[in-house]
């Protein structure tokens, strides 16, 4: 068989009921990573709508104003990341193949792609976004006790905070998922 040929897989007739009915249930998860393209699409009209706001208003709005709506964009950019890796990532691995191995736009990250790699892309995805959040929150911090300024001292504490526990969760996972993989390198697994 050469390498151009496509490969069929082989069919599995001697399934019982029971586990051909587990084994199919994975298919209940389309519908789910379709709504999540819904929400991609939606994210997609955010950012046109933002983007329009920045070049109506770039000459009428100041430079915190416009750095604001910039990071506003990039918090659109970051979750939309977030939500191809979580459609792709996630129906590859726990759904069926995509069987993009020749595609030339197939991402390198999903040729190695498993639940593991999906859980640390998504907690370094996810403190990307925080991190976004919170720099829009430090512009805001030399106004802090002003009336009509939605941040608090208490408020950017909590976020502080919050961004700090996604950082050592994220690294708690890198150390356990390389802990896993020391104990599957062993002869004895």
């Amino acid at each position: 068989m050469s390498a151009d040929e496509p490969r069929v897989p082989p069919s599995y007739p001697g399934l019982r009921p029971l586990p051909q009915i587990i084994f199919s249930s994975r298919w209940l998860q389309l519908p789910l990573y379709l709504g999540l393209i819904v929400a991609q699409a939606v994210y997609v009209v955010l950012f046109v709508k933002e983007l329009w706001h920045l070049v109506e208003g770039a000459m009428k709005l100041t430079e915190q104003e416009i750095m604001l709506v910039v990071l506003g964009l990039i918090d659109v950019v970051m979750i939309s990341n977030l939500l191809i890796m979580v459609i792709v990532g996630g129906y590859e691995t726990f759904v069926s193949r995509l069987q993009l191995e020749r595609h030339p736009d197939q991402p390198e990250w999903l040729s190695h792609v498993n639940a593991s790699v999906l859980k640390i892309k998504l907690a370094m995805a996810i403190i990307g976004i925080s991190s976004i959040h919170l720099l829009r929150t430090f512009i805001y911090a030399g106004q802090l006790g002003k009336p009509d300024l939605p941040y608090t001292e208490t408020g950017v504490m909590w976020q502080t905070i919050i961004h700090g526990l996604f950082i050592l969760s994220a690294i708690g996972i890198a150390y356990v998922e390389k802990l896993s993989q020391g104990a599957y390198a062993r002869p004895d697994h």
